[in-house]
């Protein structure tokens, strides 16, 4: 039978469908291939890896390993910085897990979804002085917030990190705190899917002889320091979370201790393992899971189903990164607050302050304006 026969006998919605598929499969073969290495690493690193008494710190540099080796001291080491991020660090011992649920403060800046782009994320932090000019903590005792996502995409992960990890110890040595929750991205990574990943990182790893996870393993840093990381953290009546949420992962949210010590117990575990396994299967479900729920914003909740959700976990609001606004967003009169800004996209970027229950978006040249007004994206 001819094409044309064929396409004749098929109902109209199978022959949408069918030249819908038809229309996409370029597409999807093109989703479908593996990303490769770029051809040249400018700078990279440190990645910071620990053996017994010592540290091994390695860069790259204009295509080239750098390494240099430190003795581990219970005060910390410093590091000089060689190409890549570009400060001193000082390499503490392994961080013991965060807490889950801490008293509210008077001032909360948070922000999500940095996705490698480091640049546009110290001049929003230095626009609003959370940091000054040599990126050094200056929000005294305030708390700053990232709602996860600082893998992927953008071509300065590595920096990222490390002005978190720094940030965290400046900003406690200062009364105040930092506070890294996990995102769908961190926990991809470490269980070996890197569709997203910048080429660049394939090319670093390939110039070290790990894996790209392996680089984030259990013996480096700043893989340690992601492995005390938690998914729910909440503060005063505000959970931040990376997604979301849903009615199915209440359990979840009512246990955060025991949730934050599941995700961090499995991150590094084989995708399909963690998938398949009945224990943490609800913790990586793609539909319901608190790293990927988007079920706020495209009509699966309606305002009085958060609003009952909110009461079942004692809760004013929730702040979540992960779905993309071209704005830091009210969604649910002010049940939800979306904060994902597009930073990923690189071009601009907003932070969310909470000052006494009071909420505004901090604006890229250093202005404070309203929340957006968000619109639900309803399914047909």
């Amino acid at each position: 039978m001819s094409s044309a026969s064929v396409t004749r006998s098929l109902p109209m919605s199978l022959l949408r469908t069918a030249i819908l598929l038809l229309c996409l499969f370029p597409m999807i073969a093109a989703a479908a291939e593996p990303v490769l290495p770029a051809e040249h690493v400018d700078a990279d690193g440190p990645y910071v890896f620990r053996s017994g008494k010592r540290l091994q710190a390695h860069w790259i540099c204009d295509d080239h390993v750098v390494s240099r080796t430190l003795r581990q001291r219970t005060s910390g080491e410093r590091l000089p910085p060689q190409c890549g991020y570009p400060h001193p660090l000082r390499l503490t011992a392994p961080a013991a897990s965060a807490a889950a649920v801490l008293p509210a403060v008077p001032r909360i800046v948070a922000v999500s979804d940095i996705h490698g782009q480091y640049g546009l994320l110290v001049r929003l932090l230095r626009a609003h002085h959370v940091i000054d000019a040599q990126d050094r903590w200056s929000l005294g005792r305030d708390t700053l917030v990232i709602a996860g996502d600082v893998f992927d995409r953008g071509p300065q992960v590595t920096e990222a990190f490390w002005l978190l990890y720094s940030l965290q110890q400046q900003a406690a040595d200062a009364g105040g705190a930092v506070h890294f929750v996990l995102g769908n991205h961190e926990t991809m990574v470490l269980y070996d899917d890197l569709r997203y990943v910048n080429p660049k990182y394939l090319r670093s790893a390939q110039l070290l002889g790990r894996s790209y996870p392996d680089l984030y393993g259990a013996d480096s840093v700043i893989g340690q320091w992601l492995r005390t990381r938690p998914v729910l953290l909440r503060i005063g009546d505000t959970l931040f979370l990376h997604g979301g949420i849903s009615p199915e992962a209440v359990p979840l949210a009512l246990a955060p201790a025991a949730t934050n010590a599941a995700y961090q117990a499995s991150l590094g575990r084989p995708k399909a393992e963690v998938k398949a396994d009945p224990a943490t299967a609800p913790l990586y479900d793609g539909k319901t899971s608190p790293i990927w729920y988007r079920g706020y914003f495209d009509g699966r909740l309606d305002t009085p189903a958060v609003q009952a959700l909110l009461d079942q976990l004692g809760l004013r609001r929730i702040v979540v990164g992960h779905t993309s606004m071209p704005h830091v967003s009210s969604f649910h009169d002010g049940r939800v607050i979306a904060i994902d800004s597009s930073i990923k996209e690189g071009q601009s970027g907003e932070l969310l302050f909470i000052e006494d229950g009071q909420l505004s978006r901090g604006l890229l040249d250093g202005s404070r304006v309203p929340l957006a007004a968000g619109v639900i994206d309803a399914a047909d």
